[in-house]
């Protein structure tokens, strides 16, 4: 039995019929690899076991649960600075798992509103992670040209990792921490054309074959994107980095044309507070798990929020 099927199983028999007459909510949400419904034979050995949780609606825990994970209740609105500096992996442990009780929509009305990013805040996500490609991508061939087969191969799973979290940009699901973030991926309709290229990218003996293998999983990305209809569409094929013997996407592109369609004040704020480079490209970091990569830091509220200056963001 899985955990989430526990967890209901257990509310059902053991829980609810000692409620009956108190108003509550009741779900299984949060940390856990159950409430992602990624749990296995290996899953019993800690943290797993029949549980749930139950939020009495008169005391207002439910507020005070969210506020605990993220630091902000999304039931009063969630801000483009509460969109910026909460971690994907947190949204999307409160917007997967389970709900058994929910009479007054308490638990979900909030993970309605966290269901996914306005318009604009998704614009700048994109843009970020296609920045994080633009930065690199012509790393792979330049250091594979010298010899360094080490280098090459490393800069290629940086990248690679970079396009697994474009294809949950791009497909509008979170992405979670980094033990589940290649199980979940497997599961995008991106991961068909997408998965196959990577995995090639990371296993291939020359670093002509791994630039041609990411610069093919880059092309299926940017076209993607234009699908999306965030910004107006651009060629999706690889070119010649400069007069150089690299092939790249040239994604910057997409940071310049994403960056440009936004409206939002805030975000135009945080765009203008960190300005651009080369004059054209914006210079902006990202989400806060776009610019940091720290588990203890992404699984703190009280310190992901921390990080809003670093952001560009004002409180």
């Amino acid at each position: 039995m899985n955990g989430i099927s526990l967890a209901r199983q257990f509310y059902l028999s053991q829980v609810q019929p000692g409620l009956a007459s108190v108003p509550h909510a009741a779900a299984l949400l949060g940390p856990g690899s159950e409430v992602l419904g990624y749990d296995d034979e290996v899953s019993p050995d800690h943290d797993f076991g029949p549980r749930v949780q139950v939020f009495y609606i008169d005391r207002d825990t439910v507020g005070e649960f969210f506020v605990q994970l993220l630091g902000f209740d999304p039931g009063a609105g969630v801000s483009v600075a509460d969109w910026l500096l909460t971690p994907t992996q947190l949204l999307a442990s409160l917007t997967r798992g389970a709900v058994f009780h929910d009479p007054a929509d308490t638990l979900h009305r909030r993970r309605a509103a966290l269901e996914w990013y306005p318009d604009d805040v998704w614009r700048y996500a994109l843009a970020a992670g296609w920045l994080k490609v633009s930065q690199e991508e012509a790393f792979v061939g330049r250091t594979g040209s010298t010899g360094d087969t080490l280098g090459s191969r490393l800069l290629a799973a940086r990248l690679a990792r970079e396009m697994v979290r474009l294809s949950f940009l791009i497909s509008r699901r979170w992405a979670p921490y980094a033990k589940w973030l290649g199980r979940a991926f497997r599961e995008l309709p991106l991961a068909a054309q997408v998965g196959p290229q990577l995995t090639a990218a990371l296993s291939a003996a020359s670093w002509r074959e791994r630039e041609d293998a990411l610069c093919t999983a880059g092309s299926v990305l940017a076209a993607a994107t234009n699908e999306l209809g965030l910004c107006p569409a651009l060629d999706p094929s690889p070119r010649q980095f400069y007069n150089r013997d690299i092939r790249v996407l040239q994604a910057e592109r997409y940071t310049i044309a994403l960056a440009a369609e936004i409206t939002d004040p805030s975000l135009r704020a945080v765009l203008e507070h960190f300005g651009v480079r080369h004059g054209t490209i914006p210079r902006l970091p990202g989400t806060i798990d776009q610019a940091l990569d720290s588990t203890d830091l992404l699984g703190d509220p009280a310190l992901f929020r921390a990080a809003a200056p670093m952001l560009g963001l004002t409180r």
